[in-house]
């Protein structure tokens, strides 16, 4: 086990910069992008208030959404399910890739690098 360790250690390091940069990458993207991604996917909140009156924890929600109708479109329970009754309206194989992508790398670096760093950290305790 202890020669398994490092490569272990070195892998999940490059996965955890890997989803960093991705993060990053569409962040910016999606960030230049919103006001055409709020428009082809609809959501609901947004009828209500302008998106730059809300709170930015109500924004990674609203992202968040999108990625989760986007991935599990057909998932009927739970968070998922309610996502997609929220966003029912909204088919996401006609939303464009040049507005897709964004959403679903910047989720994506998130969820894939917080496994990455969990691996990392018991790489770190089973070396010590």
């Amino acid at each position: 086990m202890d020669s398994v360790i490092p490569y272990i250690l070195s892998f999940s390091f490059t996965i955890l910069v890997a989803c960093v940069m991705c993060f990053l990458a569409s962040a910016l993207f999606m960030y230049l992008n919103m006001r055409r991604i709020n428009q082809a996917m609809r959501h609901p909140y947004l009828d209500k208030y302008r998106w730059e009156q809300l709170p930015s924890t109500v924004k990674l929600t609203i992202t968040l959404d999108y990625f989760l109708r986007m991935t599990f479109p057909r998932a009927k329970r739970w968070y998922f399910g309610q996502v997609n009754r929220l966003l029912a309206h909204v088919e996401p194989t006609e939303i464009s890739m040049r507005l897709r992508w964004p959403v679903v790398g910047f989720w994506g670096g998130v969820f894939v690098g917080i496994i990455s760093m969990l691996v990392l950290w018991m790489a770190l305790l089973l070396m010590g």
